[in-house]
C-alpha cells in the first residue's frame, strides 16, 4: 500500500496533467481554427458498431454502440427489431430520435399514444416520456438512434430505467 506522502505525489500528478489539458483547452477555445480542430474520423461505418448482447437490452432488441462517431453532445446507435418483437418499456432524462432506415410497419407507445411508423419515418421521445417500439412486420426493423443524452450524461443528470417488456397499459400507476 502507497504511504501518504506517495499518495500525494500521485494526486499533484493528476492534478497537474488535468491543468495541462485545461490550458490547452484554453488555448484551442481562445484561437480556434476549424480545419486543425477536425476530428481523425469523419465517417463511421455501420460495420463499427459494437452490438449489447440482448442480455444487456433485457429484451428482443439488439443495440449497435457507435462510439467511433466523434460528436461531443450526441450519441449515435444502430438499433435492430426482430420481426413481430418489441422493445422494454423505458423512458430517460434525454430526448431521442429514431430514425426507421428499414424494415417496418411498426408503431412506438409514447405515454397513452400510439403512433405508427415506417421505413424513413422519424420518431421523436420526448424526455421522460415512457415509450416502446413494436416491430410489426415480418422483417427486422432496423433504426438509426441519436440521443442528446452526453449533455446530461457531463452534469450528472442522465437517468434510464426500464418497466420491462410490458406494454403501456400495464404499467402500474404509480410508475406514470
Amino acid at each position: 500500500m502507497p504511504s501518504p506522502s506517495e499518495n500525494n505525489g500521485s494526486e499533484t500528478g493528476n492534478r497537474d496533467a488535468r491543468f495541462a489539458r485545461w490550458m490547452q483547452d484554453l488555448k484551442v477555445m481562445m484561437n480556434p481554427d476549424p480545419d486543425r480542430d477536425l476530428p481523425d474520423s469523419l465517417v463511421t461505418s455501420p460495420d463499427s458498431a459494437i452490438w449489447l448482447d440482448t442480455k444487456v437490452t433485457k429484451n428482443a432488441s439488439r443495440i449497435g454502440l457507435l462510439i467511433d462517431v466523434p460528436a461531443k453532445s450526441m450519441e449515435f446507435y444502430l438499433q435492430e427489431l426482430p420481426p413481430h418483437e418489441a422493445s422494454d418499456l423505458q423512458r430517460h432524462n434525454h430526448e431521442s430520435v429514431h430514425i426507421v432506415t428499414s424494415g417496418g410497419p411498426g408503431y412506438s407507445e409514447i405515454g397513452e399514444r400510439r403512433v405508427e411508423w415506417n421505413t424513413g419515418d422519424l420518431i421523436y421521445t420526448p424526455v421522460m416520456a415512457w415509450h416502446r417500439h413494436y416491430n410489426t412486420s415480418d422483417t427486422t426493423v432496423r433504426i438509426l438512434l441519436v440521443e442528446n443524452s452526453p449533455l446530461l450524461q457531463g452534469l450528472g443528470l442522465n437517468r434510464r430505467e426500464s418497466a420491462g417488456n410490458i406494454p403501456y397499459k400495464d404499467l402500474p400507476k404509480s410508475s406514470s
